[in-house]
């Protein structure tokens, strides 16, 4: 009786060992100093966006304690990565920054983070890159020095992707900015206070890209605005579009302005096209 009653508190011990080490938390942390092999708690941080995220519950907020490089990181969930107070960042060189395939009713957030593509020579890919998901909010970041785009939308379904107060640039002149293209359906963008400059393209609108630009300074590009095809349309209002070797070039899409922006020539075809609409 007595050997039967260990028995049974060591089951009971093993099975709450197991279920507090796969628990997911609503909020972790990473730290310079940290391990992935930790719980990702604030005294115990992991070391990693990539071994945190999978100790994060859907809808939870990962968090960073101390000024370090956390890695690229693939999210599959909704969720919040926050730098807030630190000074956080992802070096991407040779991949993506932040791969985004999340489900059809996800929402991911990305705050305070600086993601850097690297040098010329081996750089990232893409900065981010959506491809599916609800909805992304990238809120107070630089994105910067990748090789393939800055911010790749690349959805098959509808999605929603908004920008407010980031910079983008790159040491490599030639690359795009931000394309927006869905293969299905439609892909709003909204890019508020967004400063892009010393890029190839700044803003490219595909098939079903529905762009609206505010508050936002694009100069010292290649081009700064470009509606390719027939089904994109991109909207400026109080923006400047300045010293870019073609401020707008206008392709088989549409381009419309509010009428209080600053855009200087050149531009890519007939200037009344922008037009209050």
């Amino acid at each position: 009786m007595k050997k039967s009653f260990y028995i049974y508190i060591t089951l009971v011990f093993l099975v709450a060992f197991q279920h507090q080490t796969f628990a997911q938390a609503t909020r972790t942390w990473v730290s310079g100093v940290g391990d992935d092999v930790n719980p990702c708690s604030r005294t115990a941080p992991c070391k990693t966006f990539a071994g945190a995220i999978s100790k994060t519950a859907a809808g939870g907020e990962i968090s960073v304690l101390d000024p370090g490089g956390y890695g690229a990181v693939t999210i599959t969930k909704a969720i919040t990565i926050d730098g807030r107070g630190t000074m956080a960042s992802i070096l991407g060189s040779g991949t993506n920054g932040i791969n985004i395939n999340a489900g059809p009713n996800d929402v991911v957030i990305i705050r305070n983070l600086s993601i850097n593509g690297g040098s010329t020579t081996s750089p990232g890919t893409n900065g981010i890159r959506y491809i599916a998901g609800k909805k992304v909010h990238i809120e107070d970041c630089t994105i910067s020095n990748f090789g393939t785009n800055i911010i790749s939308v690349a959805l098959a379904t509808k999605g929603l992707l908004t920008l407010k107060n980031v910079n983008i640039t790159s040491n490599i002149s030639t690359v795009p900015g931000i394309s927006v293209a869905t293969t299905a359906d439609t892909a709003f963008v909204s890019l508020d206070n967004v400063n892009i400059q010393g890029i190839g393209t700044a803003v490219n609108a595909q098939a079903g890209a529905l762009v609206n630009v505010f508050n936002s300074f694009i100069a010292n590009n290649s081009r700064g605005i470009f509606a390719e095809t027939a089904t994109s349309v991109i909207r400026l209002s109080n923006t400047s579009v300045l010293n870019n070797d073609v401020n707008v070039g206008l392709g088989a899409g549409k381009v419309f302005s509010y009428g209080n922006n600053q855009i200087n020539a050149p531009i890519g075809s007939v200037l009344n096209v922008l037009s209050s609409q």
